[in-house]
C-alpha cells in the first residue's frame, strides 16, 4: 500500500505551523528510490540533488528536506514523497520549457538585442519557463524604453502552452511616441546667460537636427552627464565651490513632454595664490614642478588641477610607482576669494612585473605579440611602456580588441601582473570584387592574402588589380621580424601596365615588371628608417598624337629600359590608430635613385606631414603637407613617365585626376619635376561613438612645377567641399564634392569625385 508522508505544501509549512498527524511518517530504511512524472528531466538528475541515498534511515525532517531541495532546482513545480513499503517514491510535476520567444511592436530595438538583454535575466528559449522570470522581463523591458524617452511604451505578454510540456510566449509591445523635453530651466545662475549654460548640455529642446540625434529625449544617464558639464564649465572658470542643489524631472499628463528645472548656487569666483608641493615626491622636485598647470594669480581651473595630478601620476608611473595617490587640497580664504593648494604626493611602494600572460590568442604566437610589449618581466612598473604596449600590439592589425589590466599579484605589495586579452580576428582574406573610380572607371581587384602566416606575425599576398588605367600583379612577402631586433624585410615580384589614355596626362603606355626588396630598421618607438632595392624592365608605347617630349625622349633612349633603384627613406609615425586617427602626426621621407649603371639616371625626394588634432570632441582636424622634388643627372632628365601629378582624390579635388601642371601645345599634362600639395581636412563620426563613417569639409591646394616656373600664390589651385568616407564592408569607399576657388582658363573641372572598392 502507498503512503504519503511529505509534500510540497507540508515542506513549506513545516517550519511555521505543528507537523500534520496524518502526514507523519514512521522512520524507515530506504532499500529503493523510483521516480516518476519525469518528462525531460534525466532520473539521475534527480538523484544527483536529492539528500536521500539507497540505506538512509529517514523521518519527517529528512523529507521534508528532500522535498525542498528538489523545489530549490527549479526544475519542477510540484515535488511529492510518497512510500511502498521500504521504496521511497519521488513524484514530481515538471515545468514546462521556453519553446520560441516572439516579439511584435518592437521599433527602438531590434529582437536579437532583446533577446541578449532578456537571456541575462533568466529569459530565453529552451530555458526552464519560470513565471518571476516574465515579470522581470517585463519591467526590464520599460525600463529600457523609459531610458530612450518612450514613456508611455507598455507591454503585454502572453504565454501558450503547447505539446511536450512546453509554452511560446509573445511580447506585444505598444511603443507609444517618445516623450520630448518641452523645456530646461536653470534657476540661480548669474554669472552666465541660460543660453550659454544649455550650450554645455547635450539634452536639448527640439531642433532641425533632433530626429538624428535624438537630444530632445530625455535620459537620466545623459542628465547627469549634463551636470558634470555644467560642474566642469564653472569649476574651469574659478568658481571653486558651485554646487548644483537639486534637478526636478516632470513629465506632463499626456507623457509627451518633459520639464527639467536646475537648480545651482554658483558661489565666487577664486584666484589661486600659491601652489606648494608636499609629501614623498620621490623624484626630482624641480622635475615635478614642471608638471604643474597652475599658477598663482591664475583664476581656479579644475582641469589644470586634475592634468596636473595626472601627469605626476603618470611621471611616477614611469619610475615604477603603479599605486602613486596626488591630490589637490585647497585652502580657501572667502574674505579675499583665494584659494591656496597643497599637491600631496604619495608615491606609495615601488612595484616591478611579475609575469605578463596573454589571452586569447588561439592562432597567433605568444612571441608576436610579446615582443611588441616594451615593458619587460622582472622590470620596474612603467605605465607609459604599458601603454605603448597596447598601441603596438593594437597596430598589428591581427586583433578586434585589446585590453589591458595590471592586477596585483595576492600576498606581494610590490608586485604586480600585467594581463593582455585580446579579441582575434580573420587576417586571412580571399577577396574579389568591383569598383568604381571616377578617374579609373571599372576596377577588377582580386587577392589572396594571410596578414598573419600561422601565426607567426608574417604576411604573404597575391595580387591582382586592372582598372582603365592601371594593371597590376604582384606577390609580396613581408617579415616584420626579420632579425630580433625588429627589422623587417619585405620581398616582391610584379608586373604593372599603365595605360593613362583616359587621364588628362599626355598620351602613353607603360609595361614594366620587376623585382624588389626593402628593409625597415627601427631606430626608436615612432621612428624607422627604410632601405630597398628594385629592379625594373620597362618598356614604352607612344601614340601619333604623344608630345614631341615623349618621342624625342624615346628617340634617345629607347623604348626598352632597364633601370636599378636604390631607395632610402625616413618615417615617424605617433598616430593613435592607423584607420582612424584622432591624434598624432605621420612623417615620411622617400628618396629614390636612379644608378647610373643602369638605363635611367635620376633622383626623386618625397615629404609628406600629416597631423591629426582633436580640435573638440568628436571633430578632428587633419593638415597634410606634401613636397616633391626630382631631376636626372649624368646628362639625363628625369624620365617622364617619373613625373610628379596633381589633381582629383588624395590631391587636390575638384580637379581632374592628374590634371594640374604643365602641358604641351596640345593641352596634355606633362607632369613635373616639383610637387607641392596642401590639404585640411574637418572630420565628424556620422555614427556617434563609431568611426566607420565620416563626413567632412576640406580645403585644398596644389600646383606642379617645370624647371623655370616659381610656385607663387597665382599659380596654385584652389578648391574647399566637403566629403564622405565609409570603410563599408566592400571595402571603403570615398565620396567628394570640391568648388574650385580660382579655376583657370584651359583647367579641367571635376567637382563630384568618387572611388568605390579598395585600389592597390
Amino acid at each position: 500500500m502507498r503512503r504519503r508522508f511529505a509534500s510540497l505544501a507540508a515542506a513549506l509549512a513545516v517550519s511555521i505551523v505543528a507537523p500534520l498527524a496524518a502526514l507523519a511518517a514512521d522512520p524507515f530504511v530506504v532499500r529503493d528510490i523510483r521516480v516518476e512524472g519525469v518528462q525531460r528531466t534525466e532520473a539521475g538528475t534527480i538523484f544527483s540533488y536529492l539528500p536521500v541515498k539507497v540505506g538512509d534511515r529517514v523521518d519527517d525532517e529528512k523529507l521534508s528536506a528532500a522535498v525542498k531541495a528538489l523545489y530549490a532546482t527549479g526544475f519542477f513545480r510540484d515535488v511529492r514523497l510518497e512510500r511502498e513499503g521500504d521504496v521511497l517514491v519521488v513524484a514530481v510535476q515538471e515545468r514546462p520549457t521556453i519553446s520560441t520567444l516572439s516579439f511584435a511592436g518592437n521599433k527602438e530595438f531590434d529582437t536579437d538585442t532583446i533577446k541578449k538583454a532578456l537571456k541575462d535575466i533568466g529569459l530565453s528559449e529552451a530555458r526552464i519557463f519560470d513565471r518571476s522570470a516574465l515579470d522581470r522581463a517585463e519591467q526590464e523591458l520599460k525600463r529600457q524604453y523609459i531610458t530612450r524617452g518612450l514613456y508611455a511604451a507598455k507591454v503585454q505578454t502572453t504565454v501558450t502552452p503547447q505539446e511536450r510540456n512546453r509554452v511560446a510566449i509573445n511580447f506585444t509591445i505598444d511603443e507609444g511616441s517618445a516623450s520630448r523635453i518641452a523645456r530646461i530651466n536653470i534657476i540661480g545662475t548669474k554669472a552666465y546667460g541660460e543660453k550659454d549654460l544649455l550650450k554645455q548640455m547635450s539634452l536639448t529642446t527640439p531642433n532641425w537636427l533632433s530626429w538624428y540625434t535624438k537630444n530632445d529625449q530625455y535620459s537620466k544617464q545623459k542628465l547627469q552627464a549634463d551636470l558634470e558639464a555644467l560642474r566642469s564649465f564653472y569649476q574651469n572658470r574659478g568658481y571653486l565651490e558651485f554646487e548644483i542643489e537639486s534637478t526636478q524631472v516632470s513629465i506632463s499628463p499626456d507623457k509627451e513632454d518633459i520639464y527639467i528645472t536646475i537648480n545651482v548656487t554658483e558661489g565666487p569666483r577664486y584666484m589661486i595664490s600659491e601652489v606648494r608641493l608636499a609629501g614623498d615626491l620621490a623624484v626630482d622636485e624641480a622635475e615635478l614642478r614642471r608638471l604643474v598647470h597652475v599658477r598663482g594669480g591664475e583664476v581656479y581651473s579644475r582641469e589644470k588641477l586634475q592634468r596636473t595630478a595626472k601627469d605626476i601620476s603618470d611621471r611616477l608611473g614611469a619610475e615604477g610607482y603603479a599605486f602613486a595617490n596626488v591630490n589637490a587640497v585647497p585652502d580657501i580664504n572667502r574674505e579675499k576669494a583665494t584659494a591656496a593648494f597643497t599637491i600631496y604626493v604619495d608615491p606609495g611602494r615601488r612595484v616591478y612585473v611579475r609575469r605578463i600572460n596573454i589571452s586569447g590568442n588561439v592562432k597567433t604566437r605568444d612571441e608576436v605579440i610579446r615582443r611588441e610589449s616594451r615593458q619587460l618581466e622582472a622590470a620596474w612598473y612603467d605605465g607609459q611602456r604599458i601603454e605603448r604596449s597596447k598601441v603596438r600590439i593594437r597596430r598589428l592589425g591581427y586583433f578586434d580588441d585589446v585590453n589591458v589590466e595590471t592586477p596585483p599579484v595576492p600576498g606581494a605589495s610590490d608586485q604586480i601582473d600585467i594581463e593582455y586579452s585580446i579579441v582575434e580576428r580573420s587576417t586571412g582574406n580571399l577577396l574579389a570584387g568591383l569598383g568604381y573610380s571616377s578617374s579609373e572607371g571599372l576596377v577588377f581587384s582580386g587577392s589572396i592574402s594571410q596578414q598573419n602566416v600561422f601565426g607567426s606575425g608574417n604576411a604573404l599576398t597575391l595580387g591582382i588589380n586592372t582598372s582603365k588605367v592601371n594593371r597590376t600583379f604582384s606577390i609580396s612577402y613581408t617579415e616584420p621580424y626579420w632579425t630580433v631586433d625588429g627589422v623587417a624585410r619585405t620581398l616582391e615580384l610584379y608586373q604593372r601596365r599603365l595605360d593613362p589614355s583616359s587621364l588628362s596626362v599626355s598620351q602613353y603606355t607603360s609595361d614594366t615588371y620587376g623585382a624588389a626588396v626593402a628593409f625597415a630598421i627601427p631606430i626608436t618607438e615612432t621612428d624607422t628608417v627604410n632601405v630597398g632595392f628594385r629592379y625594373d624592365h620597362t618598356t614604352l608605347g607612344l601614340f601619333s598624337n604623344s608630345p614631341p617630349a615623349y618621342i624625342d625622349y624615346v628617340d634617345q633612349f629607347g623604348e626598352t629600359t632597364n633601370s636599378y633603384v636604390l631607395s632610402g627613406g625616413w618615417a615617424r609615425d605617433t598616430r593613435d590608430d592607423i584607420l582612424y586617427p584622432n591624434q598624432g602626426r605621420l612623417q615620411s621621407l622617400l628618396v629614390e635613385l636612379g644608378l647610373p649603371f643602369g638605363d635611367l639616371s635620376y633622383y626623386k625626394a618625397q615629404y609628406v606631414h600629416q597631423w591629426f588634432w582633436p580640435v573638440w570632441s568628436p571633430f578632428v582636424l587633419m593638415l597634410r603637407g606634401e613636397l616633391g622634388y626630382g631631376d636626372g643627372y649624368q646628362g639625363k632628365p628625369l624620365p617622364f613617365f617619373k613625373a610628379f601629378y596633381a589633381g582629383g582624390v588624395g590631391s587636390v579635388r575638384g580637379f581632374e585626376t592628374s590634371s594640374l601642371g604643365p602641358r604641351d601645345i596640345y593641352g596634355n599634362v606633362l607632369g613635373g619635376k616639383r610637387k607641392i600639395v596642401g590639404n585640411a581636412e574637418l572630420f565628424y563620426p556620422l555614427l556617434a561613438g563609431q568611426q566607420a563613417v565620416r563626413v567632412s569639409a576640406f580645403a585644398d591646394a596644389g600646383q606642379i612645377y617645370l624647371n623655370g616656373l616659381q610656385p607663387d600664390n597665382e599659380s596654385f589651385r584652389y578648391s574647399a567641399g566637403v566629403g564622405l568616407a565609409w570603410n563599408s564592408p566592400m571595402g571603403p569607399l570615398k565620396f567628394s564634392y570640391a568648388y574650385p576657388i580660382n579655376q583657370k582658363p584651359g583647367d579641367r573641372i571635376q567637382r563630384f569625385q568618387f572611388q568605390v572598392g579598395s585600389v592597390f
